[in-house]
């Protein structure tokens, strides 16, 4: 191990320990403060100019051969970032990657995980100014740009370099293998054991969050030997720029070839992805995105292991609930959270149409919609806290849905325009709830990206629970929430859960939300259903990224 690896993985030997710690007790814990006040605050304050000088500008990183450039991000906050990066000649790219790989390999896990955890303490210190990046391509409000884009990005790219250190640090260097054999003198070899990466990994990275689902699979791949390309959307290349150019001047400060790390960013009319997905000499790809794009990858790159994230129609149920206010205004924080474009946000509430049993009385089904309705208008009375809530729109065609399913059912609520008061051409919109009956199954049954949900009225919580076991198990589903005050009902939806492998949120009624998920402790995904074929982050996710390959040789006669 080279000396700056070294150094590196003695100055966060204690978070890989502790890291290491969180995923086999599964209690809360982060080594990166999620709150804005716990950086410094010149870092913070001039975290606005330093992106402005970003902008309108060459963005350069090391690339051994340059093909064009690229660029054409405009912020969802109405303006063009005018960034432009260079497009690597792909050959050349495999190539110097390729060449990269043997000594990335042979420096052992110990380094590896070094330079992994030197990445990620500098992305930490990098995130005032990555929030800025993450803000103006994905659309996120600011504050949920910081954590999401920041912190608890890094919290999942550590949660990977765990699982592949735990993974990694089992396989022994060397052992010596004796076998009795009665009279005789016993059989000995010495063996060796090589932890050795697959090939190159592919990351393709997604417009709504081009940090958080992407570091899982760049450190799981990175930290068991794998040369990295990223492969940002056409919208959304900033933060994932950003990202490369920290990996890149750590892997060179610690002895090794900066383009083990690569950024291939293309254009939405002259798309590169397919082809670097059919390479032969990528054996990993990772993606998040839509569900026709995913099926693809995994029908045609067959060449390689293929982790997806897709698309699910998230549930919940609700049978019967203390009060109805606290649990109205849950639901609604998660509906407005970022306009809807989380992979977690609930599609599909499901109600009896007989209503609900509350311990103020019962309630009809009109009246638990309306309770629904009320509460997310009432959230979103005040524009300057709806505006914080809901960002921007990533994509128009996100807007132009919203305008499409109004004729998908009865309307609840209404989704409005907001104007913003810094930025008055933002894409921002309110949420659309729409009325439908367990009949209209076409209309809540398919994914709705964005801010769109239906009340679905069922025959009865039975009918609720044999519906969403029906549709996930076709269609998949990253979050699972119920509602019940009845314990052998709360047993019927832990089975559910089961059933359909979604994680249940059952109940919740204050400051968690069934979108929200916590590194080290929640399984994010599951991998048992059609919406994922992975979750973030078991030890499913790391161990097929490297093979153990051993050596034996007849150990050495004893004098």
């Amino acid at each position: 191990m080279s000396q700056q690896a070294q150094q590196m993985l003695d100055r966060h030997r204690e978070t890989l320990d502790q890291a290491v710690e969180a995923i086999t007790t599964r209690g809360y814990w982060s080594p990166y403060p999620e709150s804005i006040k716990k950086y410094p605050e010149e870092a913070v304050k001039g975290a606005p100019a330093r992106f402005e000088a970003l902008l309108r500008q060459p963005f350069s990183l090391k690339t051994p051969a340059v093909a064009g450039q690229v660029g054409a991000e405009v912020s969802p906050y109405g303006f063009e970032l005018g960034v432009t990066y260079d497009q690597p000649e792909q050959g050349a790219l495999i190539t110097a990657m390729q060449a990269a790989m043997p000594a990335w390999r042979d420096a052992g896990a110990e380094a590896r995980v070094g330079v992994c955890l030197e990445i990620l303490a500098r992305l930490n210190a990098l995130s005032p100014d990555i929030a800025q990046a993450v803000t103006h391509t994905s659309g996120q409000a600011p504050m949920m740009a910081f954590q999401a884009g920041g912190p608890h990005a890094q919290d999942r790219g550590l949660e990977a370099v765990a699982y592949a250190w735990q993974a990694m640090s089992r396989v022994p260097a060397a052992a010596k293998w004796v076998k009795p054999q009665g009279k005789h003198d016993p059989l000995v070899l010495d063996k060796r054991y090589h932890i050795v990466p697959r090939g190159i990994a592919l990351v393709v990275a997604c417009s709504t969050f081009p940090t958080w689902n992407t570091y899982p699979g760049l450190f799981a791949s990175l930290v068991t030997g794998n040369p990295v390309i990223l492969k940002p959307h056409p919208g959304a290349i900033l933060p994932v720029a950003m990202t490369a150019r920290v990996a890149q001047e750590v892997l060179e400060e610690a002895g090794f070839d900066p383009c083990l790390v690569s950024l291939v960013p293309d254009s939405a009319e002259a798309p590169v992805t397919k082809a670097l997905a059919l390479n032969p000499a990528v054996k990993l790809i990772d993606f998040t995105g839509s569900n026709a794009f995913g099926e693809w990858l995994e029908c045609n790159a067959t060449q390689a292991r293929v982790f997806t994230e897709k698309a699910g129609i998230n549930t919940v149920i609700i049978d019967s609930v203390e009060q109805i206010k606290p649990v109205a205004q849950n639901l609604a924080f998660g509906l407005s959270l970022y306009s809807g474009q989380m992979c977690t946000t609930t599609q599909a509430i499901y109600v009896p149409k007989e209503g609900i049993q509350t311990a103020e009385g019962p309630l009809s089904f009109d009246e638990v919609a309306g309770a629904l309705a009320k509460a997310v208008e009432k959230f979103l009375s005040d524009n300057d806290r709806a505006c914080a809530v809901l960002g921007a729109i990533q994509a128009p065609a996100t807007a132009q849905r919203i305008e499409a399913c109004r004729e998908l059912g009865e309307v609840l609520l209404d989704s409005e325009t907001r104007e913003h008061a810094q930025f008055p051409k933002a894409r921002v919109h309110t949420p659309l709830l729409l009325k439908v009956d367990a009949s209209q199954r076409d209309a809540f049954s398919e994914e709705r990206f964005g801010p769109i949900s239906f009340v679905i009225a069922t025959d009865s919580t039975a009918h609720s629970i044999e519906l969403a076991r029906e549709v996930i198990g076709e269609k998949g589903a990253i979050t699972l929430g119920a509602y019940t005050t009845d314990d052998a009902v709360a047993d019927q939806f832990e089975r559910l859960a089961m059933d359909v492998a979604a994680p249940l949120s059952l109940n919740l009624d204050g400051g968690i939300f069934v979108n929200q998920s916590a590194a080290f402790s929640d399984f994010h995904a599951t991998g048992g259903n059609p919406a994922a074929n992975a979750s973030l982050c078991d030890q499913a996710f790391v161990t097929p990224r490297f093979v153990v390959v051993q050596s034996r040789r007849h150990a050495p006669v004893e004098a």
